[in-house]
C-alpha cells in the first residue's frame, strides 16, 4: 500500500465519521449537544478535504 492510497482510505474514513456524527448531530440529539455534533463533523470534513488534496503530493 502506497502513499496515496493510505490518504485515500483516510479520506474515505474521515468522511464516513463526518457523515455519522452529522446525522447524530441533526437526527439524534435535538439540543445544543446537536450542534456540537454537526460542526465537529463539518471539522470531519474539512481535514478529509486536505488529506485528498494531499495526494499525489507528499
Amino acid at each position: 500500500m502506497n502513499k496515496n492510497t493510505v490518504l485515500s482510505w483516510a479520506t474515505f474514513i474521515m468522511i464516513v465519521v463526518g457523515l455519522g456524527l452529522i446525522f447524530l448531530g441533526a437526527f439524534r440529539y435535538n439540543e445544543v449537544a446537536g450542534w456540537g455534533f454537526a460542526s465537529v463533523g463539518i471539522g470531519f470534513f474539512a481535514i478529509a478535504w486536505v488529506f485528498n488534496a494531499l495526494k499525489g503530493r507528499v
